[in-house]
């Protein structure tokens, strides 16, 4: 009777031990080995001032899926992104680590309003990117695209998680932004060691 309880307690105690073994991922979004599920695309659109531009994008608003974003993804398509819902309104702070493309990156105001972009934001850089105002959201692009489509600040995002969702493009409101509120593009710097985005 004490030989199996000895028994049974060594592999309850040795089965935790397998998980934590170095090359064995344990959810770290960092890794390229953890898997995270981000679920269905979904759609949205930004009402430009040249027009309408629809796009399918992966929705991240578990800590996981934020801290992963992009990473690790060789190419990002034209009509792609992925929307970040911090659940709250709060200045935030994205970065590039582990990420290998480069992005430009739509900060997003309660009602769906772009408060600022940065543009070509450099792969693996660990460099902070805030936001600078208060947000609900952070979609994250093809690096470039922003400027070839004329996206810019004061225009409105159409999603289900933004008020005016469903509404006609009149009913949008209308940017109230301040001046220094428009497409900023990031310097070169060194690229670091390791990095990823956000998140």
């Amino acid at each position: 009777m004490l030989k199996h309880a000895l028994t049974a307690l060594v592999l309850l105690s040795s089965a935790p031990a397998l998980a934590q073994l170095p090359d064995a991922p344990e959810g770290d979004p960092a890794n390229p080995e953890t898997v995270i599920e981000f679920g269905d695309t979904q759609p949205l659109t930004i009402r430009a001032g040249e027009g309408d531009h629809d796009f399918a994008v992966l929705f991240a608003d578990t800590d996981a899926e934020r801290a992963r974003g992009l990473m690790f993804r060789e190419a990002l398509a034209d009509d792609a992104g992925m929307l970040f819902d911090f659940e709250t309104v709060r200045p935030v702070s994205m970065w590039m680590r582990n990420t290998l493309i480069p992005l430009d990156l739509l900060f997003i105001s309660e009602e769906g309003e772009v408060t600022k972009i940065i543009v070509n934001a450099q792969p693996m850089s660990l460099r902070p990117l805030p936001s600078d105002f208060p947000v609900r959201a952070v979609l994250e692009l093809r690096g470039g695209l922003t400027g070839e489509l004329g996206i810019m600040p004061g225009d409105q995002v159409v999603h289900a998680m933004f008020p005016q969702a469903g509404t006609d493009e009149d009913d949008a409101p209308d940017a109230n932004l301040e001046e220094d509120a428009v497409n900023e593009e990031i310097p070169a710097e060194e690229p670091a060691e390791d990095g990823a985005a956000e998140e």
